[in-house]
């Protein structure tokens, strides 16, 4: 039978095993480890911005702490002294001299209505030119996402691909005996919850818009889909059938959910609207078809089956039809997500009794092993593709980690006590 999901619904059901969690919104954010980097980091200096006087770390805090997380940059002590994004005012000689490649500087000035101007310049200090200069205007509260997006900038200018420090994650935890799905900022602050309930949710999936997160609940005593609305918290019951109702997946449209339903017998593949109405049998197989993940195109499914004998991956036309088999090295591989491009996919391949996070090339099945971990879970890409976000298990507790999408670079997300679990990466926002 497959580990992955239909086991996750067993042990979430009896509450053990699984689904231990973080113990509450209001508690402390989640703590990031960098427990590996890149070889070749890019040394950055972020000075203090002019007029912060905001709560520490404050804007040029963030701004280093997102950049240093990913493994790929060496930011530079710069003391507290702040310097005007101007370059006619930049001691040139003074930053090569400390090593640093790029430099980071900015300002906070407050308008009439209460709001905060945030502008920013990124210099590259051997050419003594500018790459990029930002303005934005924000209220207090919204400082912090201010400097998430700053960061953004300067890693898409120095690395060439999109930042993701502006987005979103969400995970489940539990308090004692009661389940809480959690929304947090990419780097564990600002957590708040979306659903609390006394029995297990497992799960999430975020829309292409972000906007509304699907997940399972037992609360009806059996396994049902719902998809709720981060703006208002309105939900909707979409998946309430006889049996199981499990593994949500949103089709890149917004408008579809694949679903995995046993009303018919078995476990099996099924589309639905994001209304609960049009419910379409995708497959048919006499074997346990279950973790569905669209591509990025919407062209085609991939999941998790044991039609042919063993937990493997496979795909199917999103219009139906024959499966076809991915996987061939091992006799477990489950849980694939498809990597924003759609050229790969992550998945959990077990190796010698342990768990772990691999990915696959789709054109030429070549396998990469990313993780070392015992019990590695739930694979989900960054909205980017350079990361993926995972549960793992560290000493008997469970723990959120990342790793890159090359395997270098290496993290976790623990809490102060209690158990992380079930993680899924949000999209880019929109309005960035």
């Amino acid at each position: 039978m497959i580990r992955s999901l239909l086991s996750r619904i067993r042990r979430a059901a009896s509450t053990a095993l699984f689904l231990a969690m973080l113990p509450s919104a209001a508690s402390a954010a989640l703590t990031i480890e960098i427990v590996g980097g890149g070889a070749n980091q890019i040394p950055v200096a972020v000075t203090a911005f002019v007029g912060d006087g905001g709560t520490p770390p404050g804007l040029a805090g963030v701004i280093r702490a997102d950049l240093a997380r990913t493994g790929l940059f060496k930011t530079l002590d710069t003391g507290d002294n702040p310097v005007p994004p101007e370059p006619q005012v930049v001691n040139w000689g003074d930053w090569r001299g400390r090593g640093a490649e790029a430099l980071v500087a900015g300002g906070v000035t407050q308008r009439p209505d209460g709001r905060l101007e945030v502008r920013f310049r990124l210099f590259d200090v051997a050419k003594q030119t500018s790459l990029a200069g930002v303005s934005y205007t924000v209220t207090p509260a919204q400082l912090r996402t201010a400097a998430h997006r700053i960061a953004d900038e300067v890693y898409e200018k120095l690395t060439g691909d999109r930042g993701v420090f502006s987005t979103k994650i969400a995970y489940v935890v539990k308090q004692g005996r009661r389940f809480t799905l959690e929304v947090a900022d990419a780097d564990g602050f600002n957590p708040r919850s979306v659903v609390n309930s006394n029995e297990p949710i497992i799960s999430p999936a975020w829309s292409p818009d972000g906007a509304h997160l699907a997940y399972v609940s037992f609360e009806a005593k059996k396994p049902v889909v719902y998809v709720q609305s981060l703006l208002t918290g309105q939900r909707l019951a979409v998946a309430e059938f006889r049996g199981s109702n499990s593994a949500p997946a949103w089709a890149p449209d917004g408008k579809r959910l694949a679903v995995v339903l046993s009303k018919d017998g078995g476990s099996q593949l099924y589309l639905v609207g994001a209304d609960g109405k049009g419910v379409q049998r995708l497959a048919q197989s006499p074997g346990i078809d279950t973790e569905p993940s669209f591509s990025p195109d919407g062209q085609w499914i991939y999941f998790t089956s044991d039609r042919g004998g063993s937990p493997q991956i496979y795909r199917i036309s999103a219009a139906g039809g024959p499966a076809e088999r991915l996987t061939f090295e091992g006799s477990y591989n489950a849980s694939p997500r498809v990597s924003p491009d759609g050229k790969s996919f992550a998945f959990i391949q077990r190796n010698n009794g342990r768990f772990q996070v691999a990915v696959q090339d789709i054109a030429s099945r070549q396998v990469q092993l990313l993780t070392d971990g015992s019990l590695d879970e739930s694979p989900s890409f960054a909205p980017n593709g350079k990361i993926i976000l995972y549960a793992s298990e560290l000493r008997g507790r469970g723990v959120l980690a990342a790793v890159s999408s090359d395997g270098r670079v290496k993290q976790r997300l623990t809490a102060s006590s209690g158990d992380v679990r079930e993680p899924a990466w949000g999209p880019l926002p929109r309005n960035p």
